[in-house]
């Protein structure tokens, strides 16, 4: 046995002393924390209000489970003693949930054990298993339950062709190209009726949304003409079709992209959200409609903010989430004069931002999800005629013993003189006076914003570099949603022109601050941001120290010929054809200013990408590396797409990600970080760094 003194010796030796103070060291967020983070991600309220139901999205541990995307779970609270439960657990996925009109059970979709593809099921409140209610040879995509309780509406792809499969096990595999996609159609089916087939619809076109009439058997629907993107971006439109036969009752030609649609509970009126022309970047305009005549008229004319999300309080009024800029609110309106009148904010923009909304049957209670800065997405309801929702849900209890940066809105002037914002993460543990390195976060779209929320995640460096000593900031560009129609314009027809100005005006400004070392500044993002990341690291290479580019675009002509939205890059971005002006659209493209690049890239990619194909980033590391400027790596995931979806991928990235950053702007520099990681987390990971 080892003598006291040997023991003593051991708990006091370097070693020993080491791992004590690791383990008293406040915890900090890293790469592998990261991919832990569990978020609320829908909510449904029952029609008496007494109750949530939520998803709960949870990561599978990267190298531990089977590698693939996220997993979601079915819990519900209730509201009079805040206990939540676990309903539908483990590894599967709950989604689309819904309440049957008597408030008895929970409707979801999933894929569970000895499905073909994702089912229908109802989970009962008295305490028994779910069942499945209904099934399709295909994956039911979205449904609505009647208001009897008893049918549902679904849409689901049309089956396969049995021909198709017995020549593709001959060996007969090929592909014809946008001519093969099968349609979504309308189905309508009783509940728990297994001898009874469900019945398809004869309506037009690929369906995407349904939702049954809260007072007869009429259907709404959005439909595109062909199950293509570029359709369902910029073709989908909103029909109410007869419930029997699939006919078309009343058209309603919304003018632009499409958001949600919803009945109103008399069945009178259809509010959607909505572009508010053809060449609106993003549906945010709410809109109502006269279910007879199809006439519409706008809420909200003339807002300068975006609606996100809505609900019908009532037959005459409409509750809604709104972006203003970098911040959400709660707000209400009266649609019930046939204009948009007594416009009310229940819940001003602040601390909490909201990403979804949904009422009981009386309207007297509302429920959501929302972020902060300090968590990702949780649950929240009110009451009507409460000052402020209340938290319901803490899906990530270890986050309070993890220190977070000091996050903030920074608004500034661009070069030109229009006034911008973002969110702005300080370096955790900053000095006053002190410099520091600069990472700027461009997303993508740009028919997308930042907001001041929660602000970390697998591609967004966020509160894991302001552990290590990074300012990261998030700009809101010219042409970002969240400020109106006007202000999304801005940046059209002008691709790499003045919406990129403002980047650099954004890192001038905190250099001017005092924050920011203007010799090392990083900038990184994610298709239009990836777009943005290698137009920093060639035309303004002279700005970026480094690069971090993910799905990103480096030839402004080859990708209108490879991706599957060119008429939405047409009439929401570029407003002309390559054909038009193909000298333009070479001079706004990275590879065109390779030569100029002294910016080490990393360039990252999805290499089954549908939008912004693969070889957009091929391209772009040829020319630099023909050039040999600065080092340049391209690194590619099988099997993902614009993103990484499955948590080995994610985790990759974010490592790669931090790694290229911190050698860059904060290491060595010179020749690149070695291409192989080291997967195992850091036994350092509870301290922090103030470099």
């Amino acid at each position: 046995m080892p003598t006291l003194r040997r023991l003593v010796a051991a708990a006091f030796s370097p070693a020993a002393c080491a791992l004590a103070a690791v383990a008293q060291a406040p915890a900090v967020l890293t790469e592998h924390r990261v991919a832990e983070l569990r978020a609320v991600s829908s909510a449904a309220v029952s029609p008496d209000g007494a109750r949530i139901a939520y998803t709960l999205t949870v990561p599978r541990k990267p190298g531990v489970d089977e590698d693939g995307g996220s997993w979601t779970e079915l819990h519900i609270v209730e509201r009079s003693t805040g206990t939540s439960r676990p309903y539908v657990t483990g590894k599967g996925n709950v989604g689309s949930l819904a309440w049957t009109p008597d408030g008895t059970a929970i409707a979801f979709l999933a894929k569970r054990e000895g499905d073909k593809a994702s089912a229908l099921y109802l989970l009962p409140l008295d305490g028994g298993e779910a069942r499945r209610a209904v099934g399709l040879e295909t994956a039911i995509q979205a449904f609505s339950l009647a208001p009897d309780g008893r049918r549902v509406a679904l849409v689901a792809e049309e089956p396969a062709d049995p021909a198709v499969k017995q020549r593709q096990d001959k060996g007969f595999k090929q592909e014809v190209y946008e001519e093969e996609e099968r349609f979504a159609r309308l189905w309508v089916a009783q509940l728990f009726a297994d001898q009874e087939k469900p019945r398809k619809l004869d309506a037009e076109g690929h369906v995407y949304q349904v939702e049954w009439s809260p007072v007869d058997d009429r259907l709404l629907v959005s439909r595109a003409p062909t199950p293509l993107v570029d359709d369902q971006y910029m073709r989908q439109r909103v029909a109410i079709v007869d419930g029997s036969s699939g006919k078309l009752v009343t058209s309603i030609d919304n003018p632009g992209k499409l958001g949600a649609i919803r009945w109103s509970p008399d069945g009178a009126r259809v509010a959607l959200i909505s572009a508010a022309d053809i060449h609106d970047p993003a549906a945010g305009r709410l809109l109502v409609a006269d279910a007879a005549s199809g006439g519409f008229f706008d809420a909200l004319p003339g807002y300068a903010a975006d609606v996100d999300a809505f609900a019908w309080q009532d037959a005459d009024t409409l509750v809604y989430l709104a972006s203003h800029g970098c911040e959400t609110a709660f707000e209400q309106v009266d649609v019930g004069a046939g204009r948009g009148e007594n416009l009310e904010q229940i819940v001003a923009p602040g601390a909490l931002i909201f990403s979804s909304v949904a009422l009981s049957a009386d309207g007297q209670v509302a429920a959501f999800t929302a972020s902060t800065s300090q968590h990702p997405p949780e649950l929240f309801s009110m009451d009507r005629g409460q000052s402020a929702p209340a938290r319901h849900t803490s899906s990530n209890p270890w986050l309070a013993d993890v220190r977070l940066a000091k996050q903030e809105l920074i608004r500034f002037r661009a070069r030109d003189g229009l006034e911008l914002e973002g969110v702005l993460l300080r370096p955790l543990d900053e000095v006053a006076g002190k410099r520091y390195p600069l990472i700027v976060y461009v997303h993508g779209g740009p028919e997308a914003h930042e907001q001041n929320g929660w602000q970390t995640g697998y591609s967004k460096p966020g509160q894991v570099a302001a552990t290590r000593g990074f300012a990261v900031f998030h700009p809101n560009y010219r042409g970002s949603t969240g400020r109106g129609v006007e202000f999304s314009k801005l940046s059209q027809g002008d691709p790499a022109g003045a919406e990129f100005d403002d980047l650099v005006d954004a890192v001038d400004h905190l250099v001017g601050l005092g924050l920011a070392d203007q010799d090392k500044v990083g900038i990184t993002g994610g298709s239009y941001g990836g777009y943005a990341t290698a137009w920093g690291a060639t035309r303004y290479s002279e700005r970026f120290a480094a690069g971090v580019m993910f799905v990103g675009i480096g030839d402004k002509v080859s990708k209108v010929g490879t991706t599957d939205i060119p008429d939405e890059e047409y009439y929401v971005h570029a407003l002309k054809r390559p054909w038009e002006d193909w000298q333009f659209l070479l001079e706004r493209s990275p590879i065109y200013h390779a030569g100029n690049s002294r910016t080490p890239l990393i360039i990252l990619h999805g290499k089954d990408d549908p939008r912004v194909n693969p070889g957009q980033s091929r391209e772009l590391y040829r020319h630099l590396k023909l050039r040999g400027h600065a080092p340049v790596r391209l690194v590619f995931y099988p099997g993902e797409g614009h993103g990484n979806r499955k948590a080995c991928a994610r985790l990759d990235y974010n490592l790669r990600l931090m790694q290229w950053l911190e050698h860059y702007l904060q290491g060595p520099g010179g020749a690149p970080p070695p291409p192989e990681l080291d997967y195992a987390e850091s036994p350092s990971v509870g301290e922090s760094s103030d470099r």
